[in-house]
């Protein structure tokens, strides 16, 4: 399979030159780690399926790792063979993805939420060999979904399930440690081991355009940025990491797995959000930094038990993915008594800009971060020139961690000569480098020639005591051609009529031009795995809608 990737040899070459990759890929940080301290704790997850947790050492994690790459290799998965697994934040996840890269496959993590119609398109996309899933997860039958896709996917040869009884099982055929045992299981692995700029791992945007591609990393754009991003939060080995994001998005797999195995500290999992259960979880075990999307701040900082709790440990919460409510920022670093910083990334670079803890308030309050190093950001007008530093404009990223192309779509590469990537978000910057998102490039809404700035308006409506979240898009008008709509989902108990919203923003000084002119009242915002609104469904949704007023 030609996969399309975009890697020279210049880049390489500079990136190495510049020490920005240090072409050491996952296995060389876990040899590390067990050659210095082999009992040291690696993981805990807490997996509701079977009310069990389990905690690994780093030596048992690179055991069950040494134990799936042999499987693999006896299944007759090559190298460069994407293996697709769709798990919950348990411990296999890890041990896969460690088993993946010693038998030099691709991992291609899938979100447990993914059904027929994702899978169909997915699995088939990649020609990946090999499946895995649990074979029931939240009360869903992700066996007899697959069973029900084989024919549409001939490329796939192999599927395995969690807690299976029969020859589908996962536990029987891939953690053998007969295979571990045999005389030639080093030699065997070792002819396998990829090198730093291979493929290694291909994740799924997450769909907030509602036209997923498959992103391509190697091991070098995947830590490159990973060291920064742990020295501007002051990470160390004193530290836990606490990950309840989904390790098959980039959050998850690059921050509550690599990052804890590249410090080499422990990282626990939490596999159903609720934030009761992951305020104990923290407290139990003195977890002390995180990094999660806008809902996981605002649940675990609104939690009503919070201080039945002690989370004394818990020093720094990095919120990512959207646009962040100043006002949440505001409260949830009251409420948790912790530094809780705004940063900005995306699935193709990672984390590229973040706040520091104990910098100025006004921007960690009303900023996403100045850019990390190794990464640059700017700010241009639709013809790609720089834009006066306050003015809004179209976001772009130069990264280290930048991606190496889109699965078999080389032609949807936006990167120019000088490897600045068009990400689609719209953002200010101030004199100082700080970064604010101000909308993804389909956001904008344009009323009679007038841009609405779609974020203001939205984060001063989180400040209204009745919205628990809320998302404006655009919907059709034949003499504007664009009117603001407004969707929004409400406090348990309260409610919420136009005439409130408009009085509200009236209140607030907000020019009327760009007040929303219809509101819907849902019971919950669509989101991605991830937590981000999927702004494209209340697009769709809003077309056959006209104004209240």
């Amino acid at each position: 399979m030609d996969l399309g990737v975009r890697l020279t040899q210049d880049r390489i070459d500079a990136m190495v030159a510049r020490g920005d990759w240090s072409n050491r890929t996952v296995l060389d940080h876990m040899d590390a780690v067990v050659a210095v301290d082999p009992d040291r704790r690696a993981l805990t997850d807490h997996n509701t399926e079977t009310g069990r947790s389990t905690t690994l050492s780093y030596a048992a994690l690179d055991r069950y790792g040494r134990r799936i790459a042999l499987a693999l290799i006896d299944l007759g998965i090559e190298p460069g063979d994407v293996v697709s697994f769709q798990l919950p934040n348990w411990w296999q996840f890890a041990a896969l993805h460690l088993g993946c890269v010693r038998a030099g496959a691709i991992t291609n993590p899938l979100m447990p939420i993914f059904r027929e119609r994702e899978l169909r398109f997915m699995l088939g996309f990649a020609e990946a060999k090999l499946f895995i899933a649990p074979q029931r997860f939240r009360g869903f039958d992700h066996r007899a979904m697959l069973d029900g896709l084989r024919d549409a996917l001939p490329a796939l040869q192999h599927a395995y399930y969690l807690v299976a009884a029969d020859d589908a099982g996962f536990e029987q055929f891939f953690l053998d440690a007969e295979r571990e045992a045999a005389p030639d299981a080093d030699e065997r692995l070792g002819r396998r081991r990829p090198g730093p700029n291979d493929v290694t791992q291909i994740l799924y945007t997450s769909g907030t355009t509602g036209q997923p591609k498959g992103v391509m990393h190697t091991a070098n754009t995947l830590f490159a940025t990973l060291t920064p991003y742990a020295e501007r939060l002051g990470l160390g080995a004193q530290d836990c990491s606490f990950m309840a994001s989904p390790l098959a998005h980039q959050t998850g797999f690059m921050y509550g797995m690599l990052l804890p195995i590249m410090l080499g500290v422990p990282t626990v999992l939490q596999d159903v959000w609720d934030p009761a259960d992951a305020a104990r979880i923290i407290q139990d075990n003195g977890c002390s930094f995180t990094l999660a999307s806008t809902p996981f701040l605002a649940d675990l900082a609104d939690l009503a038990t919070l201080g039945d709790y002690d989370l004394s440990h818990f020093r720094i919460f990095l919120s990512a993915g959207a646009p962040i409510p100043r006002s949440l920022v505001e409260r949830a670093t009251e409420r948790l008594k912790c530094h809780v910083l705004s940063g900005w990334g995306m699935t193709e670079v990672g984390a590229a800009t973040a706040c520091t803890p104990g910098g100025e308030a006004e921007k960690i309050f009303g900023s996403d971060g100045d850019a990390l190093p190794g990464c640059a950001v700017r700010i241009t007008d639709a013809a790609g020139k720089p834009v006066p530093a306050g003015t809004e404009g179209e976001l772009k990223v130069q990264s280290n961690s930048l991606f190496v192309g889109y699965l078999k779509r080389p032609d949807a590469y936006a990167v120019d000569a000088e490897r600045w990537f068009d990400t689609g978000d719209f953002a200010r910057m101030d004199d100082d480098g700080f970064l604010r998102i101000t909308g993804r490039a389909k956001d904008i809404i344009i009323r009679g020639g007038e841009n609405i700035p779609v974020v203001e308006v939205e984060e001063l409506l989180y400040r209204h005591p009745a919205i628990h979240e809320c998302a404006i898009v655009a919907m059709p008008d034949d003499r504007l051609g664009e009117r603001a709509c407004l969707f929004a989902g409400l406090k348990p108990g309260h409610t919420l009529s136009f005439e409130d919203m408009t009085n509200y923003l009236r209140g607030q000084d907000m020019a009327v031009q760009y007040l929303p002119e219809k509101l819907v009242i849902l019971d919950a915002l669509p989101r991605t795995p991830s937590g981000k609104i999927q702004k494209f469904l209340l697009r769709e949704r809003a077309q056959t809608l006209r104004p209240d007023r």
